[in-house]
């Protein structure tokens, strides 16, 4: 049932807006006292208020002044004897919804609650989605190495240092740039972000500083690059390993000088970016084979942040699996589901070559898929990347736990690889890697088609 509130000096009125509003099922309250009515909007939620304007102790724009100050969630309307458009003009200004004269007419006042009733449901609604965001934005971890993550952040977060963010791909890469940008100064302006791998080499460069019209075959109109859309705000060069030389030079110059030039223009613009970048890559290795320049490897890696695999931080993967739980029950309307204390502590043994992204998808799978409300360790088993036989047999020929990892992980990708005929792009797809890593691990490991051991 919808609550309102209403807040006028006369009582008679009030009782009168109450008898109409109960009627029509509505939950309703009133007070004459402007200070308890803001008590009563701090305290208890409501999602109409009616208002009036000039009420002894504080008015009613005073009180609208009040609700933006606290960000309290309630659609206002306005209800005054004093129906002048200036009256209205600046009720609308300080947030109310609408604006209705005195002696007020019944009709027009439902039409008001009901349309005041969806905008307060679609902020409300909105206000969740960001907290849901804000959630699954965390950074979550009981790791030494998730700690000191998060102390660099809060260190280096309010400065204006270029930060290289390193570690493989699912890590969370991007969760530690966002969150970066969040706690820095920078944080009210725009966070872009670029993925130099996902974007063809001839077209980086019109990503990255735009391009003007008619600047090459297909350049219908002029572009604004991330660079300018940036401006005052973050950019974020993900997989910054893959970014064509030549755009390399560009990017190096305009962090030099803070000035770019669109394709096909000669304008110069300037702009004002914190960069932090990420990459897979050993930008080092990259380095001496020329596929990097070192002289923007120096300028991105003032501060440098690496993220450990998931399978070296194994004490992070209870309080992940648990958030994903809850987060993916969450989102599908299920009643919240139980991970046990053993299920966890299998999770802990298993590869998790795709990282956090892989143990998100793997808990996403297990949720959906499980009926019931406790989730076990046949559960687990019955759905893990790795079959219950073949972990029950590393066990028996392993002696550390470094060799049951890395005898689980090769496992694991010989599994992957016959299960899509050897195609090495779709079985990097299916693990969410990119096929150097793949071959890597593959030569790491002795794997080849004709040759199992």
């Amino acid at each position: 049932m919808s609550r309102i509130l209403i807040i006028d000096d006369e009582q008679e009125i009030c009782e009168s807006l109450k008898m109409i509003l109960e009627y029509e099922n509505y939950s309703v309250e009133y007070t004459t006292s402007p200070d308890e009515g803001i008590e009563k909007l701090v305290n208890f939620p409501y999602d109409v208020l009616l208002l009036d304007i000039q009420m002894p102790g504080k008015s009613g724009f005073e009180i609208l002044k009040i609700i933006t100050e606290k960000k309290l969630l309630v659609s206002v309307i306005i209800i005054s004897a004093h129906g002048s458009l200036e009256n209205a003009i600046k009720a609308t200004k300080l947030g109310a919804f609408d604006f209705i004269e005195k002696p007020i007419d019944r009709d027009k006042l439902l039409i008001s609650i009901r349309n005041a009733l969806k905008t307060s449901s679609l902020i409300k609604e909105n206000e969740q989605l960001k907290k849901d965001l804000q959630t699954e934005s965390q950074i979550l971890g009981e790791s030494k190495a998730i700690k000191d993550i998060l102390e660099t952040i809060s260190r280096v977060a309010p400065t204006e240092a270029r930060i290289l963010i390193t570690g493989d791909n699912g890590t969370g890469k991007e969760l530690v740039a966002r969150e970066i940008h969040k706690q820095s100064l920078r944080a009210d302006k725009p966070f872009i972000e670029v993925n130099c791998a996902a974007i063809p080499n001839e077209l980086i460069e019109s990503e990255l500083f735009g391009h003007e019209k008619g600047a090459f075959t297909g350049a219908m109109q002029k572009r604004i690059g991330k660079f300018e859309l940036a401006n005052g705000g973050t950019l974020f060069l993900d997989e910054v390993g893959d970014m064509s030389l030549q755009a390399q030079a560009k990017v190096l110059r305009a962090i030099e000088n803070g000035i770019i030039e669109r394709v096909g223009g000669n304008s110069k613009i300037e702009v004002d970016v914190r960069i932090v970048s990420a990459t897979n890559k050993n930008l080092q290795e990259e380095i001496e084979k020329g596929n990097f320049r070192k002289d923007l490897f120096h300028r991105l890696n003032v501060i440098p942040i690496y993220i450990p695999p998931l399978r070296e931080r194994t004490e992070d993967i209870p309080v992940l699996a648990r958030h994903f739980v809850k987060q993916i029950c969450v989102k599908n309307n299920f009643p919240l589901k139980e991970l046990d204390t053993d299920a966890v502590e299998f999770l802990k043994t298993l590869p998790w070559t795709g990282n956090v992204r892989e143990l998100r998808n793997f808990i996403e799978r297990l949720v959906i898929m499980v009926p019931g409300e406790k989730l076990t360790l046949s559960d687990v088993k019955k759905y893990a990347p790795v079959g219950e036989h073949d972990t029950d047999d590393l066990l028996n020929v392993t002696n550390s736990f470094q060799e049951f990892k890395e005898k689980a992980e090769k496992k694991f990708i010989i599994k992957q690889l016959e299960a899509h005929n050897w195609n090495i792009s779709k079985t990097a797809e299916a693990l969410d890697i990119q096929r150097s890593h793949l071959y890597n691990k593959m030569k790491k490991y002795g794997i080849e088609k004709n040759n199992i051991s």
